[in-house]
């Protein structure tokens, strides 16, 4: 037995702590529900080591293939079949090893007793807080073939909507690597073959900025590694911290267009993954909890952590959405309406379909506005590399001439 510290409210609102004994979480969350308290936290308290098994964190699965897992699954328990015999189905007819290999270690955990979340628990980094939570619930109340199938839509439609993302920014990408790779070409192997033959014409600045960054990229590219180094790491430590990565968002969505569809995206995924909990029976708390990790949004994450607050004390949760402007008007009064009406599930995941598609095409119009800024980025850098290497030629030319 594993010792558990909980905090929670009674049914009169008040708030109550202690410690209790169980052989999960799971079962220390059916303890409290069995005394009519609703649990705010669970954590361990002095967990026993023996017989508990470590989650494996190092384990990794794409997001696709644990879709198609699910949906497989949802299929075999709605045809009947018991959740035993459906893993080891699955565990036959799985192709990818590491996933074959998780399907063993969670059946092998149904066998011996465990619950099929408890099992899923294991691997956290497969299955995240988001999963666990849905069928955890999906098991309580007897509909695990409708959480499953959920869980298989909804990671099918963010693979989708990653991939319209990927899909969009290879252009400009291949553009980039393009341009940058044509520039190093010419500095390294085009621009020192006219060093002798401008040695003593008179260098304008153009061509002696050109003349400079060749020889650094030749002759210091240890340097330039070293800074460029330097600067990745200072960067990746700062996005690190919160409050860099709070101003380096406030910035983003500043910029035209591109803020505006980073927004979308975030608005999409946290209305998606809360309506697909709450419609499968997830707790409005620890939904919010939950899909406060899940937005990729530092912004919108804080608004939700108050929203929770401002929930767990009785008050509308478009009340504290709406602070801060993240959130569109219309948004929130939709929102505000299936609040009233008891139909939040199914407003929320209505608006994730609507602003997805917002987000589809303010995707397309931030890609039509990166590639001609990629573009004329490109041709102003070789039309200076052609700046600096003809106009002392045109000088010299001009002077000969003149004589």
């Amino acid at each position: 037995m594993n010792s558990f510290r909980y905090t929670a409210r009674t049914e009169t609102g008040q708030k109550t702590n202690g410690v209790l004994e169980a052989d999960s979480e799971a079962a220390a969350l059916r303890i409290l529900e069995e005394k009519h308290l609703f649990p705010i936290t669970v954590t361990g308290h002095g967990v026993s080591a023996e017989g508990v098994k470590k989650p494996r964190s190092k384990l990794r699965v794409k997001s696709r293939d644990v879709g198609v897992m699910y949906g497989q699954l949802a299929d075999l328990i709605g045809s009947g079949v018991p959740l035993l015999r459906s893993l080891d189905s699955l565990v036959r007819s799985t192709v990818n090893p590491s996933l074959r290999a998780l399907l063993k270690d969670i059946r092998s955990g149904v066998a011996e007793g465990k619950t099929l979340t408890d099992s899923m628990r294991q691997f956290p980094t497969v299955f995240p807080p988001l999963h666990t939570a849905m069928v955890q619930a999906g098991e309580r109340a007897a509909f695990l073939e409708e959480v499953l199938r959920s869980l298989a839509g909804f990671l099918e439609r963010l693979d989708e909507l990653r991939g319209k993302v990927m899909g969009a920014m290879i252009y400009p990408t291949l553009l980039t690597s393009l341009g940058v790779t044509v520039m190093l070409g010419a500095l390294i192997f085009f621009v020192p073959k006219f060093e002798p033959l401008l040695a003593s014409a008179k260098k304008p600045l153009p061509t002696e900025i050109l003349f400079a960054a060749s020889t650094a990229v030749r002759s210091h590219w240890y340097f330039l590694l070293l800074g460029l180094a330097v600067a990745v790491g200072f960067v990746w430590t700062s996005l690190r911290n919160e409050r860099s990565r709070r101003s380096l968002e406030k910035w983003r969505l500043k910029v035209p267009v591109v803020g505006e569809a980073l927004r979308l995206l975030a608005i999409t995924r946290f209305c998606r993954i809360l309506g697909t909990m709450l419609s499968n029976g997830v707790p409005l708390l620890q939904a919010l909890k939950i899909s406060k990790d899940a937005t990729g949004s530092t912004l919108l994450s804080e608004r939700i952590v108050e929203a929770t607050e401002a929930v767990r004390d009785g008050k509308r949760l478009s009340e504290r959405l709406g602070v801060g402007g993240f959130f569109p008007e219309q948004i929130l009064a939709m929102i505000a309406v299936a609040e009233e009406s008891n139909k939040l599930d199914k407003v929320l995941v209505q608006i994730a379909d609507t602003v997805e598609r917002r987000t589809n095409r303010h995707v397309d119009q931030a890609v039509s506005l990166i590639e001609p800024v990629i573009l004329c980025v490109v041709a102003a850098g070789i039309g200076f590399l052609a700046l600096g290497l003809l106009l002392p030629i045109f000088t010299m030319a001009s002077q000969l001439g003149s004589k």
